[in-house]
């Protein structure tokens, strides 16, 4: 493995180099539990890119959608937090690949006890939920 891919499935790596020498190398660390379908094919991005901006409406941030959490997928402290809904998980969407984060999130509160790791039910939908896209939209996977 040379050294430019050393973080490539874990950091994104920022380096400044100039005629000379490296003059600066910052690499950001980040972990995130996910799934991932990669190897989208540009007919697969582009009917998943238009059926996510029809059913989520168009990303504020390119190439990410905010998913609700379904109500009856809550965990209690979700339920209770009535001032954090809706909950989402966050789909990020490029032309290679979809990958969804199993952190569920609000988007009125950076921290909170309501936001955590998906539990293994909200995992489960959310499999679940993607995978109907891809079949919905006869995407082989």
């Amino acid at each position: 493995m040379t050294s430019s891919n050393l973080f490539m499935d874990s950091a994104l790596s920022y380096c400044i180099c100039t005629a000379c020498a490296l003059q600066q190398c910052v690499i950001i660390m980040f972990s995130m539990k996910q799934y991932v379908i990669d190897e989208l094919r540009p007919s697969d991005y582009k009917a998943l890119k238009t059926y996510l901006d029809k059913q989520f409406g168009p990303s504020e941030i390119e190439g990410i959608y905010w998913i609700p959490v379904a109500i009856d997928m809550l965990t209690d402290i979700q339920s209770a937090h009535t001032e954090c809904r809706p909950q989402y998980v966050a789909v990020d969407l490029d032309d290679k690949r979809l990958a969804c984060e199993f952190l569920v999130r609000s988007k009125n509160r950076v921290r909170c006890d309501c936001i955590h790791y998906a539990t293994e039910n909200q995992r489960n939908w959310l499999i679940g939920f993607i995978d109907n896209i891809f079949e919905r939209l006869q995407i082989k996977t």
